[in-house]
């Protein structure tokens, strides 16, 4: 029998002892087996230096659901407090224009004709009379409106101190010096660039002039009747001044006062002499933040004087154009009011029907 440390076919012939014969000449020294011993770590151990099979929560769940509510508190109070000062801040906002806010008001106007005392003066070229007149060192066109320096106020930039005066100088341009306006009939040039609200005064005034102060077109522009007068001299003579002041945080006003000065001679007969037309024109302007951005005008007050003309029977007549006198003629009528008027001077319109043109606002005789 074998034994039982033997397989069941007993030990291979030929060798001693079995297989165990051939691993007897292998010796394993200390140092070997001390760096091959297993170590088992203790709990400690394992707890410090292994991570641990289990992943640990951050925190306890009471803790950590008691932390998230109150999160969840302050972002709420947070929110309540933003919409409650948005919805006060919105409120002054509104609050303010209102407060502010001025309603635009119908122009005020005059026109005074004013009637020359003696025949009117005339040459055969324009430009003697201009220079024989107190327009001779006027610049012609749009260059006679010459703008002041631009600076910021209180609560308007440089930039809108800059664009209310623009606007007032197109404004001036267009109603004063455009010939499409001037003896065209044409009016939306000088429409456009009010505010709109002003329109249907505009508009009443254009259809039915009347010499009420609200409603005389030669408040709004200078125009004269095609029938009657045409442009001797396109290049029209000015002369003036304009000043911006601020009225308040929301409002800029510019007053305007300019002397212009046409040549002119009938569209019909006459002599074909030029004969000069003077028309004092003193406006003034509001604009607030929507006109600037709009670049448009509230046109407040028009005082404007105009001759050499005859004193009209019917008022409207002024109101509707201006009827000049052309070299030559004179009034049939001398005109009224406390000493004469003279155009080219400051001053507000004089408070007459018709005023006197002085001597001293006509071309001097020729040499």
């Amino acid at each position: 029998m074998t034994g039982p440390g033997d397989p069941p076919e007993g030990t291979p012939e030929g060798v001693p002892g079995g297989g165990e014969e051939e691993y007897r000449s292998v010796v394993f020294d200390e140092s070997f087996v001390r760096a091959a011993r297993l170590q088992e770590f203790s709990a400690r151990e394992r707890i410090t230096e292994h991570a641990p099979a289990v992943r640990r929560l951050a925190g306890r769940p009471g803790r950590s659901r008691g932390r998230g509510l109150r999160v969840q508190v302050m972002i709420l109070a947070l929110l309540i407090a933003l919409a409650f000062a948005t919805a006060v801040l919105m409120g002054l906002r509104q609050s303010e224009p209102e407060a502010a806010a001025r309603p635009v008001e119908p122009l005020r106007m005059t026109v005074v004709p004013l009637v020359p005392q003696g025949a009117v003066p005339g040459a055969s070229r324009a430009d003697e009379l201009f220079a024989r007149s107190p327009a001779a060192q006027f610049k012609s066109g749009a260059a006679g409106i010459a703008l002041p320096a631009a600076r910021s106020t209180g609560n308007f930039t440089e930039s809108q101190v800059m664009t209310a005066l623009t606007t007032a100088k197109e404004y001036l341009v267009e109603s004063s010096l455009d010939p499409a306006v001037l003896i065209g009939g044409a009016v939306r040039p000088v429409r456009i660039l009010l505010d709109s609200e002003q329109y249907d005064q505009f508009d009443q005034s254009l259809a039915h002039p009347a010499a009420d102060g609200r409603h005389a077109a030669t408040g709004w522009l200078v125009r004269f009747d095609p029938e009657q007068a045409v442009l001797a001299d396109a290049r029209v003579r000015v002369r003036g001044s304009m000043r911006l002041v601020e009225v308040d945080a929301a409002t800029l006003e510019v007053t305007s006062a300019h002397t212009f000065v046409y040549a002119l001679k009938p569209a019909v007969g006459g002599d074909g002499r030029a004969s000069l037309f003077t028309v004092r024109r003193e406006l003034r302007f509001r604009f607030d933040e929507d006109d600037l951005r709009l670049r448009r005008a509230e046109l407040l007050t028009s005082d404007v004087q105009a001759g050499p003309m005859a004193c009209p029977k019917d008022p409207r007549a002024a109101a509707d154009r201006l009827r000049p006198l052309f070299a030559g003629e004179r009034s049939k009528a001398g005109g009224s009011g406390s000493g004469a008027t003279d155009p080219y001077a400051r001053g507000g319109a004089p408070m007459t029907l018709c005023g006197a043109l002085s001597t001293a606002a006509q071309p001097s005789p020729a040499a």
